[in-house]
């Protein structure tokens, strides 16, 4: 079905009434389309990449480069100029064993440079990384137009109902446990049982998260799933799901790739799992190629320019 679809959207902003696709048969889909705040809508007739802003000391894979408002909102405008059509800022790592942030910090870190980046490129989608409502309303406020939340709505009860009644995209994430519980999260001496198989557990898991936001009042348009690619998943548990990710795209929603440099990627190409993040480049390119032609559409990146790049070849 997915070669016979059309549509007039853009890739950045454009009218939220450009979002209905029409397939071969004259059915809409809104799975081609991301319906996110303020009128924007992002399409996804091809794969579009999501740039990572963290404004946070402990990334696990910049190591803090981009910690200042400064250098964070240097590193958005490169990757906007890059090719990046969404900018993901985040104030809190959720890398495995990372230590929580709270409300008050979190606001802090990432209000300042979602207001510059909405000034300085005011046309790219912005979203802001959180799983607590009172940071996304403040990000919001100062221009966000889509959370991405990587506990699916389950760490703040109010988080669904605020991109609800703000009108925003969210991302819904699947993970096995919590950042500070998860701190050996990519060398299990046992591979983590998920009953049913990862992929059916994962399907499931996301498929009820939807159904809840859309019980919140949140606009299936504005639903994408991420199946938290690395978060308490064995290497052969992560490359199962992306193969198998047209599995969950048949739920009717977009699909979130969030691979980027992740550790099994690097045993993917055979190197140790503790190779340095930057040396994970080349596998991060080849999977996310491959999960494109599985069926992802977003892909959530540190290498904007090399990303663009190679998922053109995917289609």
């Amino acid at each position: 079905m997915v070669g016979f679809m059309r549509s007039s959207c853009n890739a950045r902003a454009t009218d939220s009434r450009e979002c209905a696709v029409t397939n071969d048969r004259g059915m809409t889909n809104a799975a081609r389309c991301w319906k996110v705040g303020h009128g924007r809508v992002l399409a996804l007739d091809a794969a579009r990449v999501m740039g990572i802003v963290n404004v946070t000391p402990d990334s696990f894979s910049d190591g803090g480069e981009t910690f200042t408002a400064d250098a964070a909102i240097h590193a958005a405008v490169r990757m906007v100029a890059d090719g990046a059509a969404v900018l993901d800022v985040g104030g809190e790592s959720t890398r495995p064993g990372a230590a929580r942030v709270d409300e008050h910090e979190q606001i802090r870190r990432v209000v300042p440079v979602i207001r510059e980046i909405r000034r300085s490129v005011g046309a790219v989608i912005v979203s802001v990384d959180t799983t607590l409502a009172g940071v996304a309303e403040a990000a919001i406020d100062a221009g966000a137009d889509a959370i991405n939340d990587v506990s699916a709505g389950r760490d703040d009860e109010r988080m669904l109902t605020v991109a609800a009644s703000r009108g925003v995209g969210i991302v819904l994430m699947h993970r096995l446990r919590r950042p500070g519980a998860d701190v050996f999260s990519h060398r299990y001496d046992k591979e983590p049982e998920y009953v049913g198989g990862v992929v059916e557990h994962v399907k499931g898991f996301l498929a009820e998260r939807a159904a809840a936001a859309i019980r919140a009042g949140v606009d299936p348009k504005a639903v994408v799933l991420d199946p938290g690619l690395g978060f308490g998943k064995s290497v052969a548990q992560n490359l199962e799901l992306i193969e198998r990710t047209g599995e969950i795209v048949a739920l009717g929603f977009p699909v979130l790739s969030g691979l980027s440099r992740k550790s099994f990627t690097a045993a993917y190409a055979g190197m140790s799992m503790d190779a340095p993040a930057r040396e994970r480049l080349t596998p991060t390119l080849e999977l996310s190629v491959k999960h494109r032609r599985a069926g992802a559409s977003i892909f959530r990146v540190h290498d904007v320019g090399e990303n663009v790049a190679s998922l053109r070849t995917a289609g």
